[in-house]
């Protein structure tokens, strides 16, 4: 449940975060969908969780509950992925929420944050999240009004440990040579998040197994960082089956264009290359791939070769 705009400038005085501060009540005409000015208590009391079906569930459970959703959070979820969000009080919540604001993350950011990562409701401020802006700050170089623009990017940053995961990470990175920090923390992070022996070298001996050299298959990913986010069983391989087999390409193409592994097999690879085929017209792979529908249908039509 997407949460409201009125129920966002609310949110200080919210069902999860009230204020001691006492504020005038609003008339019935000027209450928000879901009535945040009210004590939380008695908006649970009214609220379908309160319902028998639910009387087993403890009050405080409940008011974690109704805070997540009224936040725009899939409390199911979150409390199915994070656990730890039982035991935790809103007061903890509470001052995560306030720690992320304090470095430039939006109140509407949080819904999509905490939806990809609910263990950010349970992390310890000191230990876990601290370190992550001093290592977007230290590492990355990222000037404090940019925070955001990261961790929007890759949420996952808020969770991965920077001793164990971020700084190895950005140590091997570096070693390949990827050089250019800005883009990592903001067009290319999730990198920083992927597992080096797991994730990050089975990708580049893949490429070496079809044929690259380690020097070839290193320039490749350094000219698209995205091939080391794609899957070497679902992407990578009846990708590379189809080139070889059915356009009969060669490997030097894909040196060129490693762009190729990020197009659709069967919405974009597939019907073009039919296409060129039955057009009797040859077209470097770049433009088959790159080109808008309109500059494509230029290139195949009768006499354009």
């Amino acid at each position: 449940m997407p949460l409201p705009a009125a129920a966002a400038a609310a949110l200080h005085s919210s069902l999860c975060f009230s204020s001691p501060k006492q504020t005038p009540q609003p008339s019935i005409s000027q209450q928000p969908n879901i009535q945040l000015s009210v004590k939380s208590k008695s908006l649970l009391h009214k609220h379908p969780l309160y319902t028998p079906a639910h009387s087993n569930i403890s009050f405080e459970i409940k008011e974690k509950i109704l805070c997540l959703e009224i936040m725009g959070v899939d409390s199911g979820k979150a409390l199915s992925q994070n656990p730890s969000l039982h035991t935790a009080s809103l007061d903890s919540i509470q001052s995560i929420i306030f720690f992320l604001q304090s470095k430039g993350i939006h109140q509407k950011d949080l819904p999509r944050i905490f939806g990809m990562c609910p263990k950010v409701l349970t992390s310890n401020i000191r230990t876990d999240l601290k370190p992550v802006f001093n290592f977007l700050s230290q590492d990355l170089k990222v000037p404090d009004n940019n925070f955001r623009k990261a961790i929007n990017k890759c949420p996952r940053l808020l969770v991965s440990s920077v001793r164990d995961q971020l700084k190895p990470c950005l140590f091997y990175l570096q070693r390949l040579g990827f050089e250019d920090l800005e883009a990592l923390a903001y067009q290319d992070p999730v990198l920083l998040v992927s597992n080096v022996e797991n994730t990050l070298i089975p990708k580049l001996k893949y490429l070496q197994s079809i044929g690259f050299s380690r020097d070839e298959a290193v320039a490749m990913v350094l000219r698209c960082p995205a091939l080391f986010t794609f899957s070497v069983e679902n992407n990578f391989k009846p990708k590379f089956d189809y080139f070889a087999e059915e356009m009969k390409g060669k490997l030097t193409e894909l040196k060129g264009f490693p762009q190729y592994f990020a197009f659709s097999l069967d919405k974009r690879i597939k019907p073009r290359h039919v296409e060129v085929v039955q057009s009797g017209v040859k077209i470097p792979l770049r433009l088959m791939l790159k080109s808008t529908d309109e500059e494509f249908g230029e290139m195949i039509r009768p006499g354009a070769g």
